[in-house]
This record gives C-alpha cells, sequence and structure tokens, in this order.
C-alpha cells in the first residue's frame, strides 16, 4: 500500500512557533501553477485533501497530514505568481524558507516542476537554497500527460543533466508523474519510504545509544 495513501489532515500553520513536533516529515513544495495540490491527492488517492484552486497560489499556509506509518506530510506554500498583498508575500517567504532552513524533523523534500517549464528560476533558487543541508530532493516532473512519450524521455534526460551540479551537493532523483494519468505514483512511494525508513532507523539507534 502506498505510504501517502489514508493520509489525513492535521493542521494548519501560519507561524514557525506553531509547528506541530514530528519526528519525520516530507514536505511537497514547487511553484503555484505546477501542480502540487493535484500530486498530492493523487498519491492519496484522495480528491480533495489538499485544495486544487482555479487561483495559483491559494495555500498561503503549511498544511500538515498525517500519514499511517507515524511520519507527515507538510503541504507548503507554492512560490510565484501568486497574486497576493506584499506584506502576506513577505510573511508567506520568510515562514517558507526558515522552515526549510530549520525544521530538523524534515527528511527529504518533493518539489513539484511543471514537466513542460522544468527548473524556471525560482524552482532552481529553491535547489540552492535547500542544498546546504544535504537532505534530499525527489523532484515529479508533472504534467507528464501533455508531452508524448518521446518529449517525456528529452525532458527527463534533459533535467537530469541540468541538476548534476546540485547532485554533487545532495541526494537528487527525478522522475516524470501525472495526476490525470495516475503514473509514477509507485516510483515516488518508494523514493519516500526509503526516506521514512532511514529516518525511523537512525532515531531507534538513537535511542538504544
Amino acid at each position: 500500500m502506498s505510504i501517502f495513501r489514508h493520509a489525513a489532515f492535521h493542521t494548519t500553520v501560519n507561524h514557525l512557533r506553531d509547528l506541530p513536533p514530528t519526528t519525520a516529515e516530507v514536505a511537497f513544495v514547487g511553484r503555484s501553477n505546477a501542480g502540487k495540490s493535484s500530486a498530492i491527492n493523487t498519491l492519496a488517492n484522495h480528491t480533495r485533501l489538499a485544495y486544487v484552486s482555479k487561483t495559483p497560489g491559494r495555500t498561503q499556509h503549511i498544511n500538515y497530514f498525517t500519514l499511517k506509518n507515524g511520519g507527515f506530510l507538510a503541504d507548503l506554500p507554492g512560490y510565484g505568481f501568486a497574486e497576493v498583498p506584499e506584506a502576506v508575500r513577505r510573511h508567506w517567504v520568510g515562514l517558507l524558507g526558515e522552515y526549510l532552513a530549520t525544521r530538523e524533523s524534515l527528511i527529504g523534500l518533493l518539489l513539484i516542476m511543471d514537466c513542460r517549464h522544468p527548473l524556471r528560476d525560482l524552482d532552481r533558487q529553491m535547489l540552492d537554497f535547500f542544498a546546504p543541508r544535504g537532505r534530499p530532493v525527489h523532484i515529479l516532473l508533472s504534467k507528464a500527460d501533455k508531452l508524448s512519450k518521446n518529449e517525456q524521455n528529452q525532458t527527463l534526460a534533459a533535467v537530469r543533466r541540468e541538476l548534476k551540479p546540485w547532485a554533487e551537493h545532495m541526494p537528487l532523483t527525478v522522475q516524470l508523474f501525472s495526476s490525470l494519468k495516475k503514473s509514477g505514483i509507485e516510483e515516488c512511494d518508494a523514493v519516500v519510504q526509503t526516506w521514512f525508513d532511514q529516518a525511523f532507523a537512525e532515531q531507534a539507534d538513537d535511542a538504544t545509544e
């Protein structure tokens, strides 16, 4: 069974002081129109677990969901594009940045990119910002159904080439994904499962020392 199946809403956070205590969590992040909410819903096999809005950038908080394995999923605010007041934007960027830089229980990042427009400037900035932590990033090239099979293969190969500089600093993997066709679920699930398995094993080792 998918690690994301039966995920359940836990809480919404607008300030770092309100972050829930967790032992291990993975976070989803991406541009406001990259298909992040759709990807979460598809992985969880739930049509409205994460809210899919026709207005990109609607999610301006960190939304937490519990997983059956005892871990957590954190849905981070989308970056770029959103029509929000400047004061809200500053708070939002600060919340996202400090969370990514300081959250100790964050074991890995799932970065969603539209496969038709991968590695835009803000995506590159996200990788630059997170790389110093040395924690794994798995990229979902979403909306893969919009490309032909040949275009998918070419895009995947091109993105892998472009990721090499960042891959020197952190574990970095990438795959094709389609919420519409429900393709790529198993591959993503296997990657995240290994993250949790390693995190829980390390915690068990620490507890016995």
